[in-house]
């Protein structure tokens, strides 16, 4: 059987070199079709795996991604599991996918879905979400890189703080505590605390590398040390809110957000995920209005707006400097 699969294989590779696409790509579908009918799943996929690497190299994207669909179908028709040998055939396919090809993104949330169904995570399997999110980044897709790295590995906080980092370059020198943000605040609202800390630590530590003309303070105190940085008030906020965090304390937490409410409203972005953060961590319930129903059912097919913030480009008015912040982290 092994020595059949593998001279359908070859001769469809053969065809695909010859550039004799369609006919390869409708082939290795029907010959598919008739093992995934005989529930021989172990040879299905080994069909359009094959199939669908050739095509993928060959540069053929809308042909190899429906072969590359057509197996995530197999994969939950077969109820396997994400083990090691079934993500790595994902994995292999989704980096031979061409630049900007439409049926990538169907493709990722295809094989996440299949995760989630099959495996020990809700939310999808991290290690598909690093790879998903890594390739997002190195193709300058900032918002789907966002998507996938703040549920991927522990691993991914560090090309987050970069993607961000990389991204605040194009934007104002004071804008930095915006994309130190799209970092942070995802792993808070996902229970990542660690995560949270680890992003915040690399993006100041590159800032700080990258702007040696950049006033910095390192304030230290008998449990903890850390950077202020005086022309930017709001990413002091935010590593104050992950030493808040760290301690358990709402009454840091308090003292904190009626500190920078200032430039908080100047802002305008942060109050929901804050909100989030404020219930999640120290119990301060979010005021609940409107009708409990309307409520229930918009967070059934909406997810309920308790994610991270909105994914929009920031274009904050300019925030002025300010004094560091009379905070006790004592």
């Amino acid at each position: 059987m092994a020595s059949k699969i593998e001279k359908t294989i070859a001769r469809q590779q053969e065809k695909i070199a010859e550039g004799q696409y369609y006919e390869a790509h409708q082939q290795l579908r029907v010959v598919a079709s008739r093992y995934v009918k005989q529930e021989n799943w172990t040879a299905a996929i080994d069909i359009l795996f094959g199939g669908a690497q050739a095509l993928l190299k060959a540069g053929q994207g809308g042909s190899g991604g429906d072969l590359c669909l057509y197996l995530v179908d197999v994969y939950n028709k077969a109820e396997l599991k994400p083990d090691a040998a079934n993500k790595g055939k994902l994995i292999t396919l989704l980096r031979a996918f061409p630049v900007e090809e439409p049926t990538k993104k169907r493709f990722v949330g295809e094989l996440i879905g299949w995760s989630s169904s099959f495996g020990e995570f809700q939310n999808g399997d991290p290690e598909l979400h690093h790879v998903a999110g890594t390739l997002y980044a190195e193709e300058c897709e900032p918002y789907d890189a966002e998507r996938h790295l703040a549920l991927g590995t522990k691993d991914s906080p560090e090309q987050l703080a970069r993607l961000e980092y990389d991204w605040y370059t194009q934007d104002d020198s004071h804008t930095a505590a915006l994309y130190a943000a799209r970092a942070v605040f995802p792993y808070l609202l996902t229970s990542n605390l660690r995560s949270a800390n680890k992003a915040y630590l690399i993006f100041t530590s590159r800032l700080s590398a990258c702007n040696k003309s950049l006033a910095v303070q390192e304030v230290s105190s008998k449990s903890s040390d850390m950077r202020v940085y005086p022309s930017l008030p709001l990413l002091n906020f935010l590593g104050l809110l992950l030493l808040a965090i760290q301690r358990g304390s709402g009454d840091l937490y308090r003292q904190l957000v009626k500190h920078y409410t200032p430039y908080i409203k100047e802002l305008g972005a942060w109050d929901d995920a804050l909100a989030q953060i404020g219930e999640m961590y120290f119990g301060i319930r979010i005021p609940r209005q409107g009708n409990p129903l309307f409520d229930m059912m918009g967070s059934m097919l909406f997810g309920g707006g308790g994610g991270s913030p909105k994914p929009s480009t920031p274009k904050p008015k300019k925030v002025e400097a300010a004094a560091p912040p009379a905070v006790d982290i004592d």
